[in-house]
């Protein structure tokens, strides 16, 4: 009973659309600005007025099933909805750059961290599966942007680091990337922008703890 779900956190292409259409593209895709949204029909008492896509998934499960509390909708529809418009809206800086988001968030983990990582740990620095972060790695190094060498004492561990090349691209692509990310956000002022940040923050918290708690 859920709304639209998300892309797969592990894949590259996630969000992308297929083909090389413009008009396939997401709403934020190139240069010029994409035309207003015509307004959607106002929500009905149900469901607070509230008037997005999700909120018609809410009518329509309250018509057919009225007896069933749908406010977790409200709430983790909407999140996997952003989600799935964030990635479907591509990075613009990123695209110019010849990366992928999941690209763009290895190079970040290696220069943020300031230190060398093995692959688990680029994997939990990430959250991306062991299978991801090794085809990443490897089209990465490839292109010359990360390094690698080998533990003295365990042949099977690498330790990656970033080049000069891959630290010269990261710290040119990352100012550009936070701008393109602040013009996505602009239409929350900074205060409705401090308290989401809250919201999602305390929300993630009690995730975290409560998937660990499953793994015990």
């Amino acid at each position: 009973m859920t709304a639209t779900q998300g892309q797969p956190v592990d894949g590259d292409d996630a969000g992308r659309p297929a083909g090389g259409d413009e008009s396939a593209r997401g709403p934020l895709a190139g240069n010029k600005a994409a035309p207003s949204p015509p307004a959607p029909e106002a929500g009905g008492p149900q469901d607070g007025g509230r008037a997005d896509t999700v909120a018609a998934v809410v009518r329509q499960w309250q018509d057919v099933r009225p007896e069933l509390d749908t406010g977790p909708v409200e709430i983790i529809g909407r999140v996997n909805r952003c989600a799935a418009l964030l990635q479907q809206a591509e990075d613009a800086p990123l695209r110019r750059a010849g990366l992928s988001r999941a690209e763009f968030e290895l190079l970040g983990a290696l220069r943020r961290t300031g230190h060398e990582l093995t692959p688990g740990e680029l994997a939990r620095e990430t959250f991306s599966s062991g299978t991801a972060v090794t085809k990443r790695v490897r089209a990465l190094t490839e292109r010359g942007l990360v390094e690698r060498r080998g533990d003295t004492r365990d042949r099977r561990v690498a330790h990656l680091s970033l080049s000069e090349a891959g630290r010269t691209l990261i710290d040119g692509v990352l100012p550009e990337q936070l701008a393109y990310e602040s013009a996505v956000l602009a239409a929350l002022d900074a205060d409705r922008q401090d308290e989401l940040a809250g919201l999602l923050s305390e929300l993630l918290s009690r995730l975290e703890e409560y998937t660990r708690a499953l793994r015990i």
